[in-house]
């Protein structure tokens, strides 16, 4: 199993539009995040989580030549606002539509957004198709299955992911947009291989995790590593990174992860 963190910066990207970014070193490309998404290759399966802003841009830049599924964690703009470039993969499907997996709220948004995308076909060659479903609590997969929790993010649940590919039985956690992970969501990513985690920024916020939380989080599951995703400017990758256990590190754009 493999993830690719196409995108690691919280909602407004970093840099900020017209913000100096104080105390960030900018000359460290790390610190240039783009909005968060996520691809992971189950068993030779592709799944995309979510489709940032700049999904056409991240998946130019990382390579990435096939979905076969699309999860939308949660219809928030900077995890939808790409979905429309997902046109691509539909051509390389040979018009058929992408299976999309969400919440209710989700799904609501990617009607809301895209109706023309939505069908078993596109409405001509080149654009969007994608075939609805609610997320079930446990999809079957030709790689394996994805398990779900709901994470609370503010108003919204969030969907949480479990990954165990079928072939090596390696699990992989995926808990983005969330100020904390419930009961449910710990047992299922409990010790698992590695657990991507929100961690916003030092200073508290009401929907997300700060540093602190996320590490609290990362002993209490005890995964074998854990990366933190949606991060500020506030997050300075080398200085933050002096400061985590051996077992944290900071995700950044373009990262590559094989379990």
């Amino acid at each position: 199993m493999e993830i690719v963190f196409l995108g690691t910066g919280t909602s407004q990207g970093v840099p900020m539009i017209a913000h100096d970014s104080k105390g960030l070193d900018l000359e460290d490309k790390r610190n240039w995040r783009t909005r968060t998404s996520a691809h992971v290759v189950m068993g030779g399966h592709h799944i995309q989580i979510d489709a940032a802003p700049e999904l056409r841009l991240q998946c130019i830049e990382n390579g990435i030549e096939k979905v076969d599924t699309f999860i939308l964690t949660h219809g928030h703009s900077d995890h939808i606002a790409g979905m429309d470039d997902l046109r691509r993969f539909i051509d390389l499907r040979d018009g058929h539509a992408l299976p999309v997996y969400s919440t209710e709220e989700g799904l609501d948004r990617v009607q809301a957004m895209f109706p023309y995308a939505i069908g078993d076909r596109p409405v001509t060659r080149g654009y969007p198709a994608f075939k609805l479903h609610e997320m079930p609590s446990v999809l079957e997969l030709p790689g394996g299955t994805v398990k779900r929790c709901l994470l609370p993010h503010g108003s919204i649940d969030v969907l949480g992911l479990v990954f165990e590919e079928a072939r090596t039985g390696k699990r992989l956690a995926y808990f983005t947009d969330c100020k904390r992970v419930p009961d449910d969501g710990r047992e299922l990513a409990y010790g698992a291989d590695l657990i991507v985690l929100d961690a916003l920024r030092p200073m508290d916020h009401p929907t997300h995790m700060t540093i602190d939380e996320a590490l609290a989080t990362a002993s209490d599951l005890k995964g074998k590593a854990t990366y933190f995703t949606h991060m500020t400017y506030m997050v300075d990758h080398n200085r933050c990174s002096a400061d985590l256990p051996d077992t944290v590190e900071l995700a950044y754009d373009g990262l590559r992860v094989v379990l």
